[in-house]
């Protein structure tokens, strides 16, 4: 690549890490709501030694990535897909033939992460570009394009540029300031009748935090807003190359009266922010129900409570009465979804039996929750097949799933099951808008149920986006392939059928006008209906795959979408990505595993070493990071798995993650069983963290082995002392105390303090916003000659300790200056030595590996570190022995 392609990048603003960025570029093309979108970015490093750089994009929910490519030093990798498991063969193949420059894989969120890193010699240029697809929606009356703009440093060159097309014509186009004041006035938009033109260029002066600073203000969601034209009742119907798309959004129809019931997750997981935040939204949203509504409250934790037996009417005195309620609720105790979802069901049924609802009202369950089932009903599909069975389609069933932990994938297969839709709403001080905003969206239906009558002889193939009733400000798309020599038949026949009106379409959109039209624009997309119309059919069948009632018909719609994933190259959860390079002797595979807990994947690849697999009570830092894609052509060297969590476990063995340097630092203590090691003192905080050992049952090799039998933790300023055994968890408050095994599943809270237990696995200790830990618990079978149980602990980086903060793990809040060269063969040639200067001490460490056991706990997951002998000396301060305490509870003494 010339240097003329990357300019100069001497000028680069570098971090300390040397990395340049040189270009971050933004292209979106929007075609009759069909949104194109290409991220790129150019880096460059320009270190004196190898290390990863990052390309970490976020991709809306629901859009399909179509192409991924990589240019380093000119070696160009470019991607194909295949069905996941002939990918994974064609991976392993080119694994053992030692072509596979690495694996990347993940689980997928809401705004799905797709991350990659490359490990990369000095001076390496290195350009990343990824395609992906979506169809923009209309909500509250208007269409809202969202793109992530996350550059992480300062860019010499950045460009976000959003080209609109729309055939019917633009209304308006509007783009606010969501990056903040900062950036006011630099974005400049141009608008015609049916197309516009919105561009972002920021130089790299605008883009700094402030004048003096060298990081980026950039970091957030760029948004285009926009609505068309509309002349007909019936939508508008546009017809291109064998494909039609027909947009059904009527307007000026009088909202119908709801029959609403709110069912609310009260369970333990939901306090804190959560629940705060949920009471604030419940209050304002009851505050916008209308007269002629009706509604009642259900709350629900093991025990299920209805604030009214039976729906009443939204008059201010039942309003402020329910507002009153939910302002009393203390969230506690275990999730009973299932229980909770029949009690809501069972009082709107027989509301209708007893022909209290108004034949013209629309019936709606709102569940707003944060997590799994924990009692009652357990299995997620008899739930499913409950709910099913008891809606018998007479109404709806829309979903909220609160935090990261929230099982979301169940949410959206009982909505769609019955009649609505799920939202996942992300814990933060954003929930209650983002609830409030939810709502608005479902809370003025206009239709009740839709049907539309295509004439048969001219349409095929159709398939429309799921939604079975209508609400003022969004919009249905239905899709299909169309026989043009038949087109006449179209001419006043299409007709969208509701239970209380007939819309007609009046016209049809002049084919050669439109075709005159694409054809002059170079921006519009000549593939825009074939391309939404394999969108929505392909998740109209993941929607079906995941209701279908048979094992037989779940595979057919799976043989379906496989083969439109390949058709129209598209990932989607039955796919996998292969990126290679011209010579194919370098290839990685981009593949998302399938969560087992779930009938069925998220609908988009995400390429991430960092995402959380959201198992119920494992907060997100708590899962066990993926592998990152290792490139480095002057050397073959394996994958290197980074580790984001410091943690202690087994032997004990102690992993410390230095985030700044991006590197992994371990040692053993070897000392002896009934000795308290500090992990934590803090007299800032007033929080301790101490371990005390147990042996195993016999020596082997003159040398007995320790672990960790009993881990306490002490919150001064709360006044809280919590024990963790292998046997038990103990709270203590004073002369207040209360005890769970290992074999319950619950929750413990106690002033803002919440302890939650999955049984037989892990426990999670969570201090309002400030820290958390997780707790795992190692079994071995009873009569073991040697082993014993023992404990592991794992804690964020993130945990907010304040600067007086010390301890075996807890010196390294700061983190300190670590430099690692002259790398070297060991004694063992698989084990390279280097030298370590750290503290002013000079070591000689060896390249190894060490366990981390949170998703395998028997046999762990290998991760690579720089090992430090003699018990970490020279690394820690001190001496290991320093650090032993007399008690559970006490802090460290300071020398």
């Amino acid at each position: 690549r010339s240097t003329s392609d990357w300019g100069y990048v001497g000028d680069l603003v570098e971090d300390d890490d040397k990395i340049g960025l040189y270009s971050y570029k933004v292209q979106s093309t929007i075609t009759s709501r069909l949104a194109n979108t290409m991220i790129q970015a150019k880096m460059v490093n320009n270190a004196k030694r190898s290390q990863h750089i990052v390309f970490d994009v976020q991709v809306p929910k629901g859009a399909f990535i179509d192409n991924f490519t990589m240019d380093v030093n000119g070696i160009t990798f470019t991607s194909k897909i295949r069905e996941k498991s002939e990918a994974r063969k064609m991976y392993s193949q080119a694994k053992a033939k030692g072509k596979a420059a690495g694996i990347v894989r993940s689980n997928a969120l809401d705004m799905e992460n797709f991350k990659t890193e490359v490990n990369v010699p000095p001076g390496t240029r290195i350009q990343f570009e990824l395609h992906y697809h979506e169809m923009i929606r209309r909500k509250l009356s208007s269409y809202e394009h969202v793109i992530s703009v996350k550059p992480g440093r300062l860019a010499k060159h950045m460009e976000v540029d959003v080209r609109i097309i729309e055939p019917q014509g633009l209304r308006y186009v509007h783009v606010p300031n969501s990056l903040g004041d900062h950036f006011d006035g630099i974005t400049t938009i141009s608008k015609g009748e049916k197309k516009a033109h919105v561009s972002f260029k920021p130089t790299m002066t605008q883009q700094r935090k402030c004048p003096t600073c060298s990081s980026t203000a950039v970091d957030g969601n760029f948004v285009v807003q926009y609505d068309v034209n509309r002349e007909t009742t019936g939508g508008e119907l546009e017809i291109f190359n064998g494909y039609f798309i027909h947009f059904f959004a009527p307007e000026n129809l009088d909202p119908l009266p709801k029959n609403i019931l709110f069912v609310i997750d009260v369970s333990g997981s939901m306090w804190g922010l959560k629940m705060k935040q949920t009471i604030e939204a419940m209050k304002a949203i009851l505050s916008e129900l209308r007269a002629a509504d009706q509604f009642s409250l259900i709350d629900f934790n093991h025990n299920v409570r209805c604030w009214r037996d039976n729906l009443v009417s939204a008059t201010p005195a039942q309003v402020e009465d329910a507002k009153k309620y939910i302002q009393t609720i203390h969230p506690n105790g275990g999730t009973n979804i299932n229980e909770a979802l029949l009690r809501a069901t069972f009082i709107l049924n027989e509301a209708q039996n007893l022909g209290m609802l108004d034949p013209n009202s629309v019936s709606m369950i709102v569940l707003v929750s944060d997590g799994d089932p924990t009692v009652g009903e357990l299995k997620l599909t008899t739930i499913q097949k409950n709910v099913k069975q008891s809606i018998k389609d007479e109404f709806s069933l829309f979903c909220l799933g609160i935090g990261f932990d929230v099982d979301y994938d169940f949410l959206q297969r009982i909505a769609t099951d019955n009649r609505g839709m799920a939202q996942r709403i992300f814990g933060n001080q954003e929930t209650s808008a983002q609830m409030k905003n939810f709502y608005n969206q479902v809370s003025t239906p206009l239709l009740k149920k839709i049907q539309f009558n295509y004439p048969q002889e001219s349409v095929s193939d159709v398939t429309q986006s799921s939604f079975h009733n209508y609400f003022g400000g969004s919009e249905i798309v239905v899709a299909g392939k169309v026989d043009t020599e038949n087109l006449q038949h179209l001419e006043s026949i299409v007709t969208a059928t509701a239970a209380n009106a007939e819309l007609v379409m009046e016209t049809l959109r002049d084919v050669e006008e439109l075709d005159g039209f694409m054809k002059k624009d170079k921006y519009a997309d000549p593939d825009f209906t074939k391309k939404l119309w394999a969108y929505l059919t392909v998740n109209q069948m993941l929607a079906e795959r995941n209701t279908a009632p048979t094992a037989a018909l779940k595979r057919n719609i799976t043989k379906s979408i496989l083969q439109m994933s390949l058709d129209h190259h598209i990932v989607t959860p039955f796919t996998a990505m292969l990126i290679e390079n011209a010579e194919k002797d370098e290839i990685m595979l981009a593949d998302q595993p399938k969560d087992p807990r779930r009938g069925c994947c998220p609908g988009t690849l995400g390429l991430t070493p960092n995402a959380p697999n959201n198992n119920k009570g494992i907060p997100a830092w708590a899962n066990v990071t993926a592998v990152p894609v290792s490139f480095m052509p002057e050397q073959r060297s394996p994958p290197v798995s980074s580790l984001s969590i410091n943690r202690v476990d087994n032997d004990p063995h102690f992993i410390i993650h230095l985030p700044k340097s991006q590197r992994n630092i371990c040692f053993n203590i070897n000392s002896e069983p009934g000795k308290i090691l500090n992990l934590v003192s803090d007299p800032g905080t007033g929080v301790v963290v101490n371990g005390q050992l147990v042996g195993a049952k016999r020596t082997e090799n003159k040398k007995l082995n320790t672990y960790f039998g009993k881990i306490g933790f002490y919150f001064k300023n709360k006044g809280l002392k919590l024990e963790i055994t292998t046997e038990t968890i103990t709270l203590k408050d004073g002369s207040y105390g209360i005890t769970l095994t290992w074999s319950d599943t619950g929750h413990i809270i106690r002033k803002q303090l919440l302890i939650s237990v999955k049984k037989e696995n892990n426990v999670t200790i969570t201090v309002g916003e400030e820290m958390s830990f997780m707790i795992l618990l190692h079994r071995v079978w009873k009569n073991h000659p040697v082993n014993v149980d023992f404990l592991g602990i794992y804690i964020p980086p993130e945990n907010q300790f304040s600067p007086a903060a010390h301890g075996l793990i807890g010196q390294f809040a700061s983190e300190p200056e670590v430099y690692i060269h002259h790398q070297r063969p060991g004694q063992a040639p698989e084990k390279q030595q280097a030298t370590m200067e750290v503290k002013g001490n000079k070591l000689t460490v060896t390249r190894g590996l060490q366990k981390d056991y949170r998703t395998d706990r028997v046999l762990g997951t290998d991760v690579q570190c720089w090992f430090v002998h003699n018990s970490g000396k020279g690394f820690i301060d001190g001496h290991y022995k320093d650090y032993l305490v007399p008690h559970l509870y006490s802090f460290l003494k300071k020398p």
